[in-house]
């Protein structure tokens, strides 16, 4: 189960689209785009001009939002933890938004593909993603000017 979604949710995706129309939307970007929960990118000149999710309304994507809407107000889980992080970002709508499409995508995926639920047990933060990405960087550098172990010695003061 996915935290924080209702059977309420689950009913509105069946009564709307029934329980294989889901199926009829061969990618899950196609699917959020009838749900008009995909950014509507408008680039010229490789300038992002607007990316903001298209105008209109349905029952499913109302349904979509209000669950995205009560996990943002949940206290733990990693659904909640990202809401927190892009509503600090970019504020509540948009993060709502964002919520929305990554629901709808996981549970395209999970009743297209057959994939189960799986949150990531140990959600790695922004501090520790740096951490990684610096620690390989410097692995990098080593091997880019073919230094040994012996060559850097690591002394603790």
């Amino acid at each position: 189960a996915i935290e924080g979604v209702s059977e309420g949710l689950i009913m509105t995706l069946i009564a709307e689209i029934g329980l294989d129309g889901i199926r009829k939307f061969p990618t899950a970007k196609q699917f959020t785009a009838w749900l008009r929960l995909a950014p509507n990118n408008k680039i010229s000149g490789g300038k992002v001009l607007s990316n903001h999710i298209p105008k209109g309304s349905s029952r499913l994507k109302i349904a979509f939002r209000n669950t995205a809407n009560a996990i943002g107000n949940l206290k733990e889980g990693w659904l909640a933890d990202f809401f927190k992080r892009l509503n600090y970002k970019k504020g509540r709508a948009t993060a709502v938004s964002a919520l929305a499409r990554k629901l709808a995508v996981i549970i395209w995926n999970m009743l297209v593909k057959g994939q189960s639920y799986q949150p990531p047990s140990l959600y790695l933060f922004l501090d520790e993603k740096r951490k990684i990405a610096a620690a390989k960087r410097i692995q990098k550098q080593i091997t880019k000017f073919g230094l040994t172990d012996r060559d850097i010695e690591i002394t603790k003061y």
